[in-house]
């Protein structure tokens, strides 16, 4: 039976239209007609055009710059909306968590954020949630409501498989995403390296010792998450330094803000490899900077969540 038979509908905020655009052509399916604007005083005003009544519904937003807040009351209302109009089951499709840096106090006084942010959206009415490598993986159990996590390292993994580089090293950019660049290099059979720094403050990183052999070597560089680009930019530069050849970096969400194009445009890095969960302007889009989709990944999570199957098995 065609998946657009069924009673499931997708719908999208105005985050990265274009990605749930992709998602739905994967699945043979056309985008949900709900408008979703301001009214003249700035308030966001959501017309979902069509019936959910009974419906399994789909709400794809990324809660991302340039407009992190307005994208997430957009996600919010729309989900609220959905709840109202009687839709069966609604799914939040996140691809990047927004405030997922927000996950624990790591002072007196801070909020946790990311916890927040879970709490909205189960009270605006979602029954689940399905997003891409959360910036740390407790943030699953900030929800009572059963979350899939998707990983962006098969993606990646498979596109330097078919580099088919030589004399290959893994590099951590720090110890915090050690897991992810071992997972990382064990796709890719190649030896690991880590990155040593501490962070003085906040968007500010200074490299301290590399453990691992990089001299000779090419590497990549890999991180959930690529923001104002001081960890990748000072990290290539330090591998530089302790004689690596060709360095790659790839992230699964090009966040990009501040100086962060400036700061890649002037480093020595053969390659960028970036996901598309969030939505570049043509002026983020550097000549060596490479996107692949994760419309095929998410698609595929859409279609086993509906029938009831296994999302784990995408990572078997």
């Amino acid at each position: 039976m065609n998946i657009e038979e069924r009673k499931i509908k997708i719908f999208a905020g105005n985050s990265n239209r274009e990605l749930a655009v992709k998602i739905c052509s994967e699945l043979d399916m056309t985008l949900g007609n709900a408008e979703v604007d301001s009214f003249s005083d700035g308030e966001i005003a959501v017309d979902i055009t069509e019936s959910v009544r009974g419906a399994d519904v789909y709400v794809i937003q990324s809660t991302s710059a340039p407009l992190v807040n307005r994208y997430l009351m957009e996600l919010l209302i729309l989900i609220d909306a959905l709840k109202r109009a009687s839709a069966a089951r609604i799914n939040a499709v996140i691809p990047y968590y927004g405030y997922a840096r927000q996950d624990r106090k790591a002072k007196a006084r801070d909020p946790i954020s990311a916890k927040l942010v879970a709490n909205l959206l189960t009270t605006a009415g979602a029954d689940r949630v399905l997003s891409m490598d959360l910036h740390a993986a407790q943030i699953q159990g900030y929800f009572d409501i059963p979350v899939d996590h998707l990983l962006g390292v098969p993606i990646l993994a498979n596109y330097f498989k078919e580099l088919n580089l030589d004399d290959l090293v893994v590099v951590s950019p720090d110890l915090g995403s050690v897991t992810r660049a071992r997972k990382f290099a064990d796709r890719l059979d190649a030896s690991l390296a880590i990155i040593d720094k501490r962070r003085p403050k906040a968007n500010v990183a200074e490299i301290m010792n590399i453990i691992g052999e990089v001299e000779g070597k090419n590497v990549i560089l890999i991180d959930d998450m690529i923001d104002t680009a001081g960890t990748i930019t000072q990290g290539v530069k330090a591998l530089k330094e302790f004689g690596a050849k060709d360095v790659y970096a790839c992230c699964t969400h090009p966040v990009l803000s501040g100086p962060a194009i400036e700061r890649l445009r002037g480093s020595d890095i053969k390659e960028i490899i970036i996901l598309d969960t969030i939505l570049l302007s043509e002026d983020k889009r550097l000549p060596n900077m490479k996107m692949l989709s994760v419309a095929p990944i998410f698609a595929e999570a859409i279609r086993r969540i509906y029938e009831n199957k296994s999302v784990s098995k995408l990572f078997d």
